[in-house]
C-alpha cells in the first residue's frame, strides 16, 4: 500500500480566484460544519470563529479567503457553488448579521468579527493555516479544528511535517514516487505515460468513468475560455480596477483573416490564459490545474494542440491530461504546488511541465521525450515568486500564465528534436523546485509584502 494521488485530484472543478486561498478554504468550512453534524451537535452551535494565518491571512481578502469560509459554513461546495451569486450572498449575511450553518441551523454571524484574518501570524504546519470552532449559547467550546490548505484545493488536519498526508493509500498497478520509476514502468511494459496512469485510475473507478470524468474537465476548461472570450464585464473586481483583455483580443482575433503572421499562433494561445485567469481572477469557475493561479496553462495549451496540431479526439485529450496529471503528481509528492509554500515556481511551473509533457505526448514524443519536455518547462521558472499586487490574483498571475503557456509549447518541441538524453533529470529539478523554494524568504511566497507588490503602487 502506499500513499498516492489520482488525476482527478490534480484537476478538480472549483471557484476563483485561488484555489489555496478559495478552494481549500472553502473546503476545510465545509468539513468543519459536516464534522459538526456527524457528532450530532450542529444544533448546539450559536456562534462560530474562523481565523486565517500566514498567507490566507495576509491575502486573504484580495483572494476571496474571507468569503470562502462562509460560503462553506453555509455547506457550499466548490465546484457545484453558484459563481455568480456569491458576492451578494456574502453581502447579505454581513446585512443581516447570521448565517444558516450547513444551511440548516441559523446562528448569530457577524463577518467583521467572527473571521479574523491575522496578517503577520502563522501556524507551524503550513503557511495557509487556519481554525475553526464553534460556541454553544454560554460560550462553552462544541468544536475546534485546525486546517491547512496546502495547494490546489487539498486540506489537511493534521500534516505532521508532510503534506503527502492529504493523499489516500490505494494499491496500484504501477506505483511510482519518481519520474524515474515512472519511465522503468513504462520501458518494462513497453507503454506510455498515459498508459501507466490509466492502469492507476482503476484502484479509484472504472476506465470508462475515468474517461468521462476527464472528457468533464475538458469541456469545464472550454467553457471557461468562451466565458473568458465572451464577458461583457470591463474591469475585473478589486482595487486594481485591471481591464479585462480576452474579450477584446478574441474579436480582433476571430474577425481577422488568416495570413502570413508566423506568430499568430502565440496570439490565439495568449488569448487562451488571458481568459481562462481572467475568468479566475473574477471568481467565476475554473478547474484547478494544478491549481486556480496556474489554471490558464493547461487548457491554453490544450486549446493550441487542438486548433493548431490537429482536432482532437476523445482518446488524445484524455492522453493529455493523464500525462500532464502524472507529472502534477510528482510536484505534489515531491516538492509542493503551493505558492505559499515554495512560490510561483510552484504553481505556473509546475503547469508549465505537466503543459509542456502533455503537449509533447501528443506530439508522438516517447516516454523519455515527456520527462525532458516536463524538465524543460520546470526548469525554466526556478526561484519564480509569488508577489501579487494588492493580494489579487491578477497582476503578474494573469499575464505569466500566457507567458507560460508559449514557454510549455516551446519546451515541448525542444524535446521533440531531442532522442530524450538530457543532463538534468525531472527529479532534479523537481527537488531543486523545493530546495529553492525553502531558501526563498517568506515576503516572495504569497503574502504580498516584497517584489511587485511593494514596489507597484495600487491605484
Amino acid at each position: 500500500m502506499r500513499t498516492v494521488l489520482s488525476a482527478l485530484d490534480m484537476f478538480s472543478i472549483g471557484i476563483g480566484p485561488s484555489s489555496s486561498h478559495t478552494v481549500g478554504p472553502m473546503r476545510a468550512a465545509r468539513l468543519f460544519v459536516d464534522g459538526l453534524a456527524a457528532d450530532g451537535r450542529l444544533d448546539e452551535v450559536a456562534r462560530v470563529r474562523v481565523e486565517l494565518y500566514g498567507s490566507l491571512g495576509a491575502t486573504g481578502r484580495g483572494h476571496g479567503s474571507d468569503a470562502a469560509v462562509i460560503l462553506g459554513l453555509l455547506g457550499e461546495h466548490p465546484e457545484t457553488v453558484d459563481t455568480a451569486t456569491v458576492g451578494a450572498r456574502v453581502a447579505r449575511i454581513a446585512e443581516e448579521g447570521a448565517l444558516r450553518l450547513g444551511g440548516i441551523r441559523e446562528i448569530v454571524f457577524r463577518p467583521a468579527e467572527d473571521v479574523v484574518l491575522h496578517l503577520r501570524k502563522r501556524l507551524p504546519g503550513h503557511p495557509n493555516g487556519m481554525t475553526f470552532e464553534a460556541f454553544d449559547a454560554r460560550g462553552a467550546s462544541v468544536r475546534a479544528t485546525t486546517s491547512y490548505s496546502v495547494g490546489g484545493g487539498f486540506v489537511a488536519d493534521d500534516l505532521n511535517g508532510h503534506p503527502a498526508v492529504v493523499e489516500q493509500r490505494v494499491e496500484l498497478a504501477f506505483p511510482f514516487a519518481t519520474a524515474a520509476e515512472l519511465l522503468e514502468h513504462c520501458r518494462r511494459e513497453r507503454i506510455d505515460i498515459a498508459d501507466v496512469m490509466l492502469a492507476n485510475e482503476h484502484a479509484w473507478r472504472p476506465e470508462a468513468e475515468t474517461r468521462a470524468e476527464l472528457l468533464r474537465v475538458w469541456r469545464v476548461m472550454r467553457e471557461c475560455v468562451d466565458n473568458g472570450c465572451t464577458s461583457d464585464e470591463e474591469l475585473l473586481p478589486g482595487s486594481l480596477r485591471v481591464r479585462r483583455r480576452a474579450p477584446g483580443l478574441f474579436r480582433k482575433l476571430d474577425a481577422a483573416a488568416d495570413d502570413v503572421d508566423a506568430m499568430r499562433a502565440m496570439d490565439w494561445v495568449n488569448l487562451y490564459a488571458l481568459a481562462v485567469n481572467e475568468e479566475n481572477a473574477a471568481g467565476g469557475r475554473v478547474v484547478t490545474a494544478p491549481t486556480n493561479g496556474a489554471a490558464g496553462i493547461v487548457p491554453a495549451v490544450l486549446h493550441y494542440a487542438d486548433r493548431f496540431v490537429r482536432d482532437l479526439d476523445d482518446d488524445a485529450v484524455v492522453r493529455f491530461l493523464l500525462t500532464a496529471a502524472a507529472i502534477g503528481i510528482l510536484f505534489k509528492r515531491n516538492a509542493s504546488i503551493s505558492g505559499a509554500e515554495v512560490g510561483c515556481q510552484g504553481e505556473v511551473g509546475s503547469a508549465c511541465s505537466m503543459a509542456a509533457a502533455g503537449l509533447c505526448a501528443l506530439l508522438g514524443g516517447t516516454p523519455e521525450q515527456v520527462e525532458n519536455a516536463a524538465e524543460i518547462g520546470i526548469e525554466h521558472h526556478l526561484g519564480l515568486t509569488c508577489d501579487p499586487i494588492g493580494g489579487l490574483v491578477q497582476i503578474p498571475c494573469i499575464e505569466r500564465n500566457a507567458i507560460a503557456s508559449s514557454k510549455a509549447i516551446n519546451a515541448a518541441r525542444i524535446a521533440m528534436h531531442g532522442d530524450g538524453t538530457h543532463h538534468v533529470s525531472l527529479d532534479q529539478a523537481v527537488t531543486t523546485m523545493r530546495e529553492t523554494g525553502a531558501d526563498m524568504k517568506r515576503k516572495y511566497k504569497e503574502t504580498s509584502l516584497g517584489g511587485l507588490a511593494v514596489n507597484v503602487i495600487e491605484c
